[in-house]
């Protein structure tokens, strides 16, 4: 990653756990709370960020065509991939593709395609919306966290599996728990025992918003987690090799030199 991916990464995630986590970070009777409905729409400024992001990634890579359409291969892949068990108890293989693909392209390639790949799967299924933002800052984010873990040359076989299952067990709850606290506070139907109370203190909301979590998603994020690491131990090592071959052949993150005759 370049000085420009960096830092346009920075600031799109800067924004991001503002327009996500703000309910914990105002106080009571802030006047952020009097706009809170207007909040999603305003933040769908993220979109806008996380083109920078793309942008800076690529430009600075010095991708070739070969590796522009891989990218796009792996995007459209995690985009089909999401919709298949959608609504059964997050059956979402996507999410083991996504710790797979962040390990070997790396961190910056890494929060590219899970941003692209939530892009695709929303025009996919229709599912465009003032979400879609947190949803491909959340992926993004989930994408990188794997090709930041350790060992990425010298760590192979059942022990990195072990490892990207282990982090793709946390990572599919803290995506879960992300995507509930970017929609929890505009529940206005839910019950008061779980909904947000804008002139309540901090305390009392992250209580409101656990019950939310255990009453609204714990088993989807359960599925989601089980999920991913059963197909990582199981199928993760070929399709690990599948990708580092993939990605030699493209030519990724290949210096661009210059004869001086």
């Amino acid at each position: 990653m370049g000085p420009r991916s960096i830092a346009a990464l920075l600031l799109v995630s800067a924004v991001g756990v503002v327009a996500i986590g703000w309910p914990l970070i105002t106080g009571p009777g802030s006047q952020v709370n009097a706009h809170a409905q207007d909040a999603p729409w305003l933040f769908a400024a993220l979109l806008v960020l996380l083109v920078a992001v793309v942008a800076a990634t690529i430009s600075e890579s010095g991708l070739g065509p070969k590796a522009v359409a891989m990218l796009g291969v792996l995007a459209a892949a995690g985009a089909a991939l999401r919709p298949i068990g959608a609504g059964t108890a997050g059956i979402e293989p996507m999410f083991f593709l996504m710790v797979l693909s962040g390990r070997v392209l790396g961190p910056g390639f890494g929060f590219v395609l899970g941003s692209l790949s939530m892009f695709a799967s929303a025009l996919l299924t229709g599912g465009v919306g003032p979400w879609m933002p947190f949803q491909m800052l959340s992926m993004g984010w989930f994408t990188m966290g794997a090709g930041l873990l350790p060992g990425p040359h010298s760590l192979r076989g059942l022990p990195e599996r072990v490892m990207l299952a282990a982090y793709g067990f946390v990572a599919a709850f803290a995506y879960g728990t992300i995507m509930n606290l970017a929609g929890w506070p505009f529940m206005n139907a839910l019950a008061s025992s779980v909904a947000y109370q804008p002139d309540a203190a901090l305390h009392e909301n992250l209580a409101r918003f656990l019950a939310y979590c255990l009453a609204t998603s714990l088993g989807w994020d359960l599925g989601r987690a089980a999920l991913t690491v059963v197909l990582t131990l199981t199928v993760g090592g070929a399709v690990l090799k599948a990708l580092r071959r993939a990605t030699r052949r493209a030519a990724f993150e290949a210096q661009v030199t210059f004869d001086g005759s």
